[in-house]
């Protein structure tokens, strides 16, 4: 099942979203494990889990936030951008997925997010 089908699949038919974590993430420390699974893009859809979470560099163009994607630099969406949850991490974080052949970034938490 491709990913974005089914971070949207377990969103909608479960209380909490999670996704491809088989145990590898089982350092992470509870509350950033939290974090992960709370974070939600403005739209109100969830950005999945800490599996599909990328730690990552970003830079400010012209007001707007870029991430470096799969070796590429794509400007993440207004829509995109949490700005309320906070960011316990210290890096930026982007949430992106494949379709149809593009890269479709769902989500991105700045690191000085408040």
């Amino acid at each position: 099942m491709h990913r974005l089908t089914l971070c949207v699949w377990l969103a909608a038919t479960t209380s909490t979203a999670f996704a491809f974590d088989n145990g590898q993430y089982d350092h992470v420390p509870p509350d950033i494990r939290a974090w992960f699974k709370s974070v939600i893009a403005p739209n109100g859809v969830p950005c999945c889990d800490i599996s599909d979470g990328h730690r990552t560099d970003y830079d400010v163009r012209g007001g707007a936030y870029w991430v470096p994607i799969e070796g590429h630099w794509m400007e993440v969406p207004e829509r995109a951008v949490i700005r309320d949850r906070g960011n316990p991490v210290g890096q930026a974080v982007v949430w992106y997925v494949h379709h149809r052949g593009a890269i479709i970034i769902s989500c991105f938490v700045p690191a000085d997010a408040v």
